[in-house]
């Protein structure tokens, strides 16, 4: 029987002692690294990257195609995998995980390979929320076919509107929707339960945006009756060129193929093809294997810790976050939680006077990994009347000793620009 890792993973705390597990932590800086763009991609845990390692050095083959012992051997790991993440998401069917080498990439496949379930005039309902990778593969598939696609209006603190929600799906009775279960620009939280609920009320189909949720609390497919759900191994601590997409098996046996090549073939002819069962269907050609595998032991990394855990923590730290940028002179929070909404993980903010991006440089001097610019997500802040903002986004391995340089950072460019 193969290993999924190396070693077995030690039950962690979240903060100082999994902070220990990242080697780029224990690099020698000048200044103690305080990475607070988790949001934009996470580090990477040593059982992560000695995975790989293993894989590239003593394990590599390809995988579902050769009769020997190697291939087996690593097609069984990329299988083990699949089942990792079918638990992460409480699955019952592994056939549902398609691997895919991002979100961009997953809601890029729905949007290709149901299309034929859709027809001119149909409407699509889509929220201010959205990163751009569910917004941009939709406006084109819009075009292809003449839909319609409509937006959920957010209030002025970023929250999004129920109301508008429930009212645009009774009058355009979408026939897909498209949602972020947690903003990447504000970090809001948007209860895809209930939205998926009204969805399939009037016969909608229902892709939830998981790349920032994934890392930060528990996700049961099956108890929230998603019928898509996609997201990226980046953001939940495994490696690049990786993502997931859920979906149920009796979609992706209905759905066209996203790709032809090897792999997802059943049988070629000079006058046709045949495609292979699910999930190999929607996985042409050589994937990425040792991504895959690495993922794997991503997610045996975060259930070791425990997501219960990581939440927990992660909320504790959010409000201190919070607490003390609020009462810093000259910055301005956005996000629900501004009016006591619901929030997690994610700040964003601007420092008066200055520009997002010249904070982002200044703490830079400080050794403080902040994102600045729209976040991938133009249309929420041109709604909320902002061209960029700041943002810090926190992991698993996010203490308070980040909040004091921070601070510095912004105290300083403050001064600086004032």
């Amino acid at each position: 029987m193969s290993k999924s890792i190396l070693k077995p993973l030690p039950s962690l705390l979240p903060g100082a002692e999994a902070r220990k597990e990242f080697p780029i932590f224990s690099r020698h800086w000048q200044r103690r690294l305080s990475y607070l763009d988790t949001a934009a991609s996470s580090q990477k845990p040593s059982c992560v990257i000695d995975r790989l390692t293993c894989f590239y050095s003593e394990e590599h083959s390809n995988i579902h195609r050769g009769a020997y012992s190697l291939s087996a051997e690593a097609t069984l790991r990329y299988e083990e995998a699949r089942n990792a993440i079918a638990k992460l998401l409480s699955a019952r069917d592994a056939r549902s995980i398609v691997f895919t080498r991002g979100t961009t990439e997953g809601i890029n496949l729905v949007a290709h390979s149901y299309e034929k379930f859709l027809k001119q005039g149909d409407s699509i309902l889509l929220t201010l929320l959205e990163h751009h990778s569910n917004i941009v593969p939709w406006q084109l598939l819009a075009a292809r076919k003449g839909l319609q696609i409509v937006f959920a209006e957010v209030t002025d603190a970023g929250e999004l509107r129920l109301d508008d929600l429930e009212k645009k799906i009774t009058q355009y009775r979408p026939k897909l929707i498209a949602c972020t279960q947690l903003s990447n620009a504000l970090g809001t939280l948007v209860p895809v339960e209930h939205i998926i609920a009204c969805g399939h009320a009037v016969g909608a189909k229902v892709l939830v945006d998981a790349a920032q949720s994934i890392a930060h609390s528990s996700i049961d497919v099956g108890a929230m009756d998603a019928d898509f759900l996609v997201f990226s191994g980046h953001k939940l601590y495994g490696p690049t060129g990786i993502g997931v997409l859920y979906a149920k098996p009796e979609l992706l046996e209905a759905m066209d193929p996203f790709l032809g090549g090897g792999d997802m073939i059943r049988e070629v002819t000079t006058s046709g093809s045949t495609w292979a069962d699910i999930p190999s269907k929607f996985e042409a050609g050589t994937p990425p294997i040792a991504e895959a595998v690495a993922l794997g032991t991503a997610v045996e990394f975060i259930r070791s810790i425990g997501l219960d855990s990581i939440k927990a923590y992660e909320a504790a730290l959010f409000q201190k976050a919070f607490d003390l940028l609020s009462r810093e002179p000259g910055v301005t929070l956005y996000g629900p939680i501004t009016k006591q909404g619901a929030q997690a993980s994610i700040l964003s903010f601007n420092v008066k006077n200055t520009h997002a991006h010249d904070l982002s440089t200044v703490a830079d001097t400080f050794n403080v990994q902040l994102r600045a610019g729209h976040h991938c997500a133009m249309p929420l802040l041109q709604r909320l009347g902002i061209g960029s903002s700041a943002r810090i986004s926190l992991g698993v391995y996010s203490t308070e000793d980040d909040f004091p340089p921070l601070l510095e950072a912004i105290r300083h460019a403050r001064d600086l620009f004032s």
